[in-house]
């Protein structure tokens, strides 16, 4: 975790950085103006610690808005520093172009510059913020033998990455909710990081999860989050809400699934899954069962395909703003959606019904799955 802090705030820094001279290019500012333009980047720099701190010494609500604003000033410079990188190549085709031509051409001006990206942020996230409120119902139909004879379908639904806590309350998460009684899941899944940040934020908000009553059960795993908020009450809320949950535990609904929950790499400390122990769980499965896995990020176990049918997995928020979806893909092949592996296993992976971050997603929009099991 610290080597990830140093460089998310040395990326971080840099781009902030790259602001100050951009604007300072741009408008000239006089020297007053130009430290009070330092010292708010340098602060907006350092709010995601800033928050944390406050919140860890007790002064919540200072804590909260130092987290509100970071997060949201995260986001836009996200937008800006995106259409500055487009507004860079174009300056770079118009240099090239002048050395070639012997005058300049394709020139864009400083003001026009940084006009021109905030512009694009402004705009855009207007859009992303809207996006991130608007959830998605994704359908996906998987054939299988493996269902009994007086079950010709069985209605799997997936949640993940809801991150209830100070942009996710409880409007949202009702709205989740009505979802998913809308659809009448059969089982109710949530693959990790339910819950976001400290769990004070979360007074009465477990009672809409509660009140889903599927008849073949809810059950849960665990992401990463829920072990930065604080595991035993993470698992305590995750319980209130009426989840199993499957902390490294294989679940057999007799006749009918085999549902394995893996617990999320953060707390096994390392990026990888334990093989072994998966190895294990997959061979108590009833082979002639259906069998889920369940594992908060999509992190596939090149050993157990063949051996499971459907791994269902989180994490990613397909990016939630792009063009971060890219970067994401370099660490995780499957970012978002559906994919057949090998020997008759597949995965799906959730974009997540809330935000992390920025309160705010571009062409990832948020989903709850709902996918059938149908009899061949």
């Amino acid at each position: 975790m610290p080597l990830f802090i140093i460089i998310f705030l040395t990326i971080y820094g840099l781009a902030h950085l790259y602001i100050f001279f951009k604007v300072r290019a741009a408008f000239h500012p006089s020297i007053p103006l130009t430290v009070l333009l330092a010292v708010f980047l340098l602060l907006m720099n350092g709010a995601p610690i800033i928050s944390r701190s406050l919140m860890r010494v007790g002064h919540l609500r200072l804590g909260s808005l130092f987290s509100e604003v970071g997060y949201w000033w995260m986001g836009l410079l996200l937008l800006f520093v995106s259409a500055s990188f487009v507004l860079e190549v174009y300056r770079l085709i118009g240099y090239m172009a002048s050395l070639i031509v012997k005058k300049k051409v394709l020139t864009i001006s400083p003001l026009a510059f940084v006009l021109i990206a905030a512009g694009y942020t402004v705009i855009v996230g207007i859009y992303s913020w809207n996006e991130a409120r608007n959830v998605r119902v994704e359908h996906i139909t998987i054939k299988t033998d493996k269902l009994p004879s007086d079950i010709p379908k069985l209605r799997i639904v997936q949640i993940s990455d809801v991150h209830m806590g100070e942009f996710v309350g409880k409007a949202r998460v009702n709205n989740i909710v009505n979802i998913i009684k809308s659809v009448n899941p059969d089982i109710l899944i949530s693959t990790g990081d339910l819950v976001d940040g400290q769990l004070h934020h979360f007074s009465g908000m477990y009672e809409g999860l509660q009140s889903i009553r599927p008849p073949f059960g809810k059950f849960a795993i665990l992401g990463n989050h829920e072990y930065y908020a604080g595991v035993s009450q993470a698992e305590d809320f995750t319980r209130k809400c009426g989840f199993i949950i499957l902390n490294n535990k294989i679940q057999n609904i007799p006749g009918l699934l085999n549902i394995i929950g893996i617990d999320d790499a953060v707390y096994q400390g390392g990026a990888k899954s334990d093989t072994a122990l998966e190895t294990s769980l997959l061979n108590q499965a009833d082979k002639n069962l259906f069998t889920l896995i369940l594992k908060h990020r999509p992190i596939v176990t090149n050993s157990s395909i063949g051996h499971f049918d459907l791994q269902l997995s989180g994490h990613t928020h397909g990016g939630q703003i792009f063009p971060f979806n890219l970067f994401v893909k370099l660490q995780f092949p499957f970012v978002a959606g559906f994919f057949n592996l090998k020997s008759g296993s597949m995965i799906y992976v959730n974009r997540g019904a809330g935000t992390w971050g920025p309160p705010m997603r571009f062409l990832a929009p948020p989903e709850v799955t709902v996918i059938d099991l149908v009899k061949k």
